[in-house]
């Protein structure tokens, strides 16, 4: 799961860039969002390289 704090995305676009999955995206304020959740790996790409820590990766939650 993707978290973002949209109010401390500048809008840089690196997370957008780095994201292997194509999982980010920027919407028409700039900020980023979700585009494909479901796509998402957990690789951390994003929140590695976010210069404002507006991203947070959580596990996804094991199905039993």
């Amino acid at each position: 799961m993707v978290n973002i704090n949209r109010q401390w995305c500048k809008g840089c676009g690196i997370c957008v860039a780095f994201c292997p999955k194509k999982v980010l995206a920027l919407d028409t304020l700039g900020k980023i969002y979700a585009a494909d959740e479901a796509a998402c790996i957990q690789c951390g790409q994003c929140e590695l390289r976010c210069p404002d820590f507006a991203i947070r990766v959580a596990p996804k939650e094991v199905q039993q």
